[in-house]
């Protein structure tokens, strides 16, 4: 028992879902058993399980992938050896991440001949297995490496779709190919696939059209440019003269392990066209994806075979129109509108920048242009020359693509002339003097007129008195305001007698007596109190 050491170099080699745990033993392996267990992300600071696949083995290798079951958890896993009854300590734990470990397997792959070309069909790594690693397959980029079965070799490397014809080959000739598969996301390389080898056909007595390309050329429909694919003048049809049938393909076909050959559709407007080249700007509607076109010649009764596949990327193939541009002046400074070619989809995608170039234009001579720089589709220049010509091209820019646009067509326009500033000033002061003569004279007599007429309502320039009995006044009159009415002394009329000693005296006679004074005119309120007080002096004389 002391002399039976622990299992050492623990190590796990995972190929997609396939996992192996191998370790090495110092001490003599006669007789000798290892026994492995693991702990599961759920089962973390629980007891240890021993890990199927890996108990009482005699070899220092196991395969324990019906045990894991979650890819992106942590693992722990440690082995111990045995022998007639006795067992050594524990190896030093190993902590793996499945996901992290794992590489990509071998894809399969299938050839098939077909007039003098191969045709190859990739499946992906982990293809009909019930659990995988990675899930969506179309994130898988394929590479191939295949050469010629003979006594020198020269292997070539492409890159290939899950479906793809490989093209060029010499006819009646054994090739070898090798696949591997890559995530370029996440920096994984993948392991070859076992060569397989396939031999060439020769080619049948229809040629194929061997030069297709793709150019661009300007569309007025969108103010871009479309695209023509051209071919072979002559495929070997012989007469009548053979008719291009151009096919399409979404470029998005290409990633599924699926063959696509039944999903090629005509170019609408290029069936059976007498000529080598055809308009195929009907089917880009769309800047964000690859098209792939191919053409097949027909004459009379025969048809060629299909030309190679091209492909289209329409942001990099296309051209750049000219932009549209309008000047407009004023204050001395020039206004620049852009008019961006193409429509907002195409500007989008493109992100388009703006590159100006301005200049004095004039019989003396010519200056060299100022370039100003902008992303927007309005600029403006200042600081003009009076009674100058300026003339302005415009040029569009895709950074991203590397793209430049042709110049736009030359627009000048002419510089108001210089003004005196004296001059100026005048019309200025002018202008505004009589305005001030237009608005605010008659504002000011408006306000005075009321002014005056609420003064002579509310305050007039005469008071009017209580009384003017004696002093010779006038009452003062106004329009606006009722007549005053005239003061009456309120009498009371006492039918009685007051006797005293040796005189009797009849109120009548006293009131009589105050009537007749009474007649003689009116007293304001002051006098007529102190009548009023005089004559009650006076009747207590007489009384007395």
């Amino acid at each position: 028992e002391d002399s039976l050491q622990s299992p050492q170099d623990l190590q796990v080699l995972v190929v997609n879902t396939n996992f192996t745990l191998s370790w090495s033993h110092p001490g003599p392996q006669r007789g000798v058993t290892f026994w492995a267990q693991y702990r599961g992300p759920d089962t973390v600071g629980a007891e240890w399980q021993d890990l199927p696949g890996c108990c009482n083995v005699s070899g220092t290798a196991c395969d324990f992938s019906s045990a894991i079951t979650e890819y992106y958890d942590v693992h722990s896993l440690r082995v111990q050896a045995q022998h007639a009854g006795h067992s050594s300590p524990w190896s030093r734990e190993l902590h793996m991440v499945p996901e992290h470990e794992a590489q990509i397997g071998p894809p399969g792959i299938e050839l098939q001949p077909t007039n003098g070309d191969i045709k190859i069909k990739i499946s992906p790594p982990e293809a009909n297995q019930p659990q995988k690693m990675w899930i969506d397959d179309t994130t898988f980029k394929y590479n191939l490496i295949f050469w010629e079965n003979s006594s020198d070799p020269q292997p070539r490397r492409l890159s290939v779709f899950p479906v793809d014809t490989i093209e060029g080959l010499s006819p009646n000739t054994t090739y070898c190919f090798r696949v591997w598969a890559t995530l370029p996301v996440e920096g994984k390389e993948g392991q070859l696939s076992p060569p397989c080898c396939a031999s060439t056909t020769h080619r049948g007595r229809i040629s194929c059209f061997t030069r297709l390309g793709v150019s661009a050329a300007p569309s007025p429909r969108q103010n871009l440019l479309g695209s023509t694919g051209r071919a072979a003048a002559h495929p070997g049809l012989g007469e009548p003269l053979p008719r291009l049938c151009p096919l399409c393909c979404s470029g998005y076909l290409k990633m599924y392990h699926e063959d696509h050959s039944g999903k090629w559709q005509s170019v609408p407007g290029c069936q059976h066209i007498p000529g080598t080249n055809c308009s195929i700007s009907s089917i880009i509607t769309t800047f964000g994806g690859s098209l792939y076109l191919r053409v097949q010649a027909q004459g009379g009764h025969n048809s060629s075979c299909l030309s190679r596949e091209v492909r289209l990327d329409p942001l990099i193939t296309n051209e750049i129109g000219p932009p549209g541009v309008k000047l407009d002046i004023s204050d001395a400074v020039l206004h620049i509108q852009i008019s961006p070619p193409g429509d907002e989809l195409m500007r989008n995608s493109y992100g388009l920048s703006y590159r100006i170039l301005y200049w004095k234009n004039s019989s003396n001579a010519e200056e060299e242009p100022q370039v100003k720089e902008t992303k927007q589709t309005v600029a403006t220049i200042a600081d003009l020359a009076p009674d100058t010509w300026y003339c302005v091209r415009v040029q569009a820019l895709s950074q991203h693509y590397n793209k430049s646009s042709a110049l736009s067509q030359e627009q000048c326009t002419l510089s108001p002339a210089e003004q005196t500033l004296p001059l100026v000033l005048l019309v200025t002061f002018t202008v505004a003097l009589l305005a001030v003569l237009v608005v605010v004279l008659p504002l000011g007599f408006v306000l005075y007129q009321a002014y005056s007429k609420l003064r002579y309502v509310f305050f007039p320039s005469c008071q009017t008195p209580l009384n003017i009995e004696g002093f010779g006044g006038h009452l003062c009159s106004s329009p606006y305001l009722a007549a005053p009415e005239e003061p009456i002394e309120d009498c009371s009329i006492i039918e009685s007698m007051i006797t005293y000693e040796g005189n009797q005296i009849h109120l009548n006679d006293w009131k009589h007596s105050k009537e007749s004074s009474r007649d003689s005119g009116n007293y304001s309120n002051d006098d007529n109190t102190s009548g009023s007080k005089g004559s009650a002096e006076t009747l207590e004389k007489e009384m007395v």
